[in-house]
């Protein structure tokens, strides 16, 4: 994710970190070559048809309404991820809270928010598909750490194991009923978000309305040049370019948006919020704290 203060009004043109600009450089290029080509035709070769840049106005106003659909679609997914781990950091915290309440055996303590702390990394491997089992085997040992990351969901399974270990206190009278209920529905809290992500990353937005946007995107930005031969005259490559890029621009961004979990410049950063979670249990726990993770060249990843 991007992290940086909006840049000056001479910079602005020129920032191209978290820009869409490299992305879609080549198709306004060629928009922009189109345009021209069919500018120079029209006033030294032939005749060509021209289009009524209303009508043309007409159609933009359609592109502008399913593109910004499609956009607020996409940025929900995004916000919807970014609260949905915000949520489980708040829950990792309340797990620590209520360990510290309800479970006196601090070994015990210790070992079920070490496998919290090793289900966020899980997830976050999961929605990644990354491999964190060196990340988690200083937490809960080298054997176990492979153990969970043989199962097909894995933060799944650092859970149940979690509920492994309150069970087994529970039948040592280790445990009390309030105290069991209150930590299984903290538990069941972070299922649910963990469940909540799994369907953002397994649900895309619908195909058939990404190709019906990105077809109507290219025939607009086909025919404009068409339709500025009159307006614009010579300027219509740049008025071609310009139309171009926000089109297309509109698009990359919703397609970053859409896959808030991948590690894109403008996707969620995953390893800071894990980085969160690892020293709220350290502090809870009495151990030093990590460091939280760097900005490194305006991007926290």
């Amino acid at each position: 994710m991007i992290v940086r203060d909006p840049p000056s009004s001479l910079k602005l043109f020129f920032v191209m970190q978290g820009s869409v600009v490299p992305a879609i450089l080549g198709k306004i290029t060629g928009i922009a070559l189109l345009s021209l080509l069919v500018l120079v035709i029209d006033r030294h070769v032939i005749t060509l048809p021209h289009i009524s840049i209303a009508a043309m106005g007409i159609f933009g106003v359609a592109l502008s309404l399913f593109l910004g659909f499609r956009n607020n679609a996409a940025y929900d997914r995004w916000w919807e991820a970014r609260k949905l781990w915000g949520g489980m950091i708040a829950d990792v915290r309340n797990l620590c809270r209520q360990s510290t309440l309800f479970i006196r055996d601090s070994n015990a303590r210790t070992d079920i928010l070490n496998h919290t702390v090793a289900f966020a990394h899980l997830h976050r491997g999961f929605l990644r598909d990354t491999i964190v089992e060196a990340e988690i085997a200083p937490l809960v040992g080298a054997e176990q750490a492979k153990h969970l990351q043989s199962f097909a969901n894995s933060a799944d399974a650092a859970l149940r194991t979690i509920t492994e270990r309150l069970a087994t206190l529970s039948d040592q009278d280790q445990l009390d009923g309030f105290g069991r209920m209150t930590l299984s529905n903290t538990l069941s809290s972070l299922a649910l978000a963990q469940a909540g992500c799994e369907r953002i990353r397994s649900t895309p937005l619908p195909f058939v309305y990404s190709l019906l946007v990105r077809r109507t995107t290219y025939l607009y930005c086909g025919l404009l040049p068409f339709a500025l031969i009159d307006s614009a005259g010579w300027f219509a490559p740049v008025f071609a370019a310009v139309v171009a890029y926000v089109f297309f621009g509109l698009q990359a961004v919703t397609n970053e948006l859409e896959r808030p979990f991948h590690n894109l410049q403008n996707g969620l950063p995953l390893d800071a919020m894990c980085r969160i979670i690892e020293t709220s249990v350290a502090e809870s726990l009495g151990r030093p704290a990590p460091e939280p993770l760097p900005v490194v060249n305006h991007v926290l990843s």
